[in-house]
């Protein structure tokens, strides 16, 4: 067990095929990048929460039952320890893309209204996101659907978001076929040369309410894959300058400093913005919104 569990995940997702690359004190993989390998030996999955060791991996990604897992280290690691050099990746079949389809929309919008404001979020801003086509209840979940739109407004992405999260964190995914490249975002002013980078489209919405004038030029990621970042910069050359507002946790931060580092080197201009409280801008809008509520009943109190 101790030999399958310290198993370098690095070199064992190069030996199944993956593409890895190196994030800050991290590791990733160009096909999943919203995964994280810290320490060379324990991994965890930014959008659903799941992690652990490479026995987990291999049940997680590969299919395979426990007994699978530790046998296949086994023997991965034996052959490791008798051969040299390391074994070379093997080639991966590239499997045909998915077709993207946006999931089928709900009649009306009331689930997902009330979710959202719920978390906060003005209906003002609620009613303009529906209005403009980037947000939608669908009809078999009535998840929060948020959809990216490509530089013609054809919709390529779609986010969904459960709207049921009392008993903890609720369901995230991506729709089938979505480009990450592009990912969710509003519309470039010309007239403006800089862009707001946010990691969650819940948190752009947060910090729409918070920032009554952001109606345009804003990137979520949808993770912290900086593809769309990449898009957007590169469909709107006027922009010069990068706000980066993504969470205020170790992995938010840590890429902050990435991004920071990596677009001043192609000549942006960079600043940054954390919320005052909370690990994102929901979380910190939604404590705003609490001590307000505290505040008008010490008031009413008083009168």
């Amino acid at each position: 067990m101790e030999i399958a569990k310290g198993t370098d995940l690095p070199d064992l997702l190069s030996h199944l095929g993956y593409r890895v690359r190196r994030l800050g004190s991290y590791y990733t993989t160009k096909e999943m990048d919203s995964i994280r390998i810290k320490g060379r030996r324990t991994w965890k999955r930014y959008s659903n929460g799941t992690g652990g060791d490479a026995i987990t991996f291999l049940q997680e990604f590969c299919g395979k039952d426990f007994r699978e897992a530790v046998n296949y280290l086994l023997e991965y690691n034996g052959h490791r320890a008798r051969a040299s050099p390391a074994p070379r990746p093997k080639p991966v079949r590239q499997a045909e893309k998915p077709v993207f389809s946006l999931p089928i929309p709900n009649q009306d919008q009331r689930r997902v209204f009330a979710y959202l404001q719920k978390r906060g979020i003005a209906p003002q801003v609620i009613r303009g996101f529906i209005d403009s086509g980037l947000l939608y209840e669908d009809g078999l979940h009535h998840n929060c659907v948020f959809v990216g739109r490509d530089s013609s407004g054809k919709p390529v992405f779609a986010s969904k978001r459960g709207t049921y999260d009392l008993d903890g964190p609720g369901f995230k995914g991506d729709a089938v076929g979505s480009d990450k490249s592009v990912a969710f975002r509003l519309p470039c002013d010309p007239a403006l040369d800089w862009v707001a980078v946010f990691e969650a489209p819940i948190d752009l919405m947060s910090f729409c309410t918070l920032h009554r004038a952001v109606t345009s030029n804003a990137v979520a990621l949808c993770g912290l894959y900086q593809g769309p970042l990449d898009t957007y910069l590169r469909e709107n050359p006027n922009l010069k300058q990068i706000v980066l507002c993504l969470d205020a946790d170790g992995p938010g931060q840590e890429a902050t400093e990435k991004f920071r580092e990596e677009y001043a080197q192609k000549g942006y201009t960079i600043s940054t913005r954390t919320p005052a409280q909370g690990k994102d801008w929901n979380e910190y809008l939604q404590q705003r919104g609490r001590a307000r509520e505290r505040g008008d009943r010490q008031q009413a109190a008083a009168r």
